[in-house]
């Protein structure tokens, strides 16, 4: 069995778009104004944004972005930091990791 779906609620349907196609490349197939919007990776996954008031996901929910190696990883820290993003440098823990806050009100992991 594959998981092929996930909805997001978030506080900003169009800035949570614009970051996951921007630094994950994710690809918005249909949108309805600023109150929803569904997006596809490259393996057809599905992630829905649907808008919402307050947005207070736990502590430790968050969507993972692998990436192939270390490098690629502070690639993508060194992308979001010189953006303005406020991210810790990745370190070894579970994996080679860091968090970012995305726009809309959810967390996003970067690993290898």
């Amino acid at each position: 069995m594959k998981i092929n779906h996930l909805n997001l609620t978030v506080t900003d349907v169009a800035a949570s778009q614009a970051f996951l196609e921007t630094y994950f490349g994710l690809k918005c197939q249909a949108s309805r104004g600023d109150n929803f919007a569904v997006l596809f990776d490259d393996d057809g996954f599905v992630l829905t944004l649907m808008k919402g008031r307050e947005v207070e996901y736990p502590k430790t929910f968050h969507i993972g972005f692998p990436q192939s190696n270390e490098e690629q990883v502070n690639r993508m820290y060194q992308r979001l930091f010189e953006d303005g993003y406020d991210v810790k440098p990745p370190q070894h823990s579970h994996a080679y990791t860091f968090y970012v806050k995305a726009p809309g009100g959810f967390m996003v992991e970067i690993l290898c």
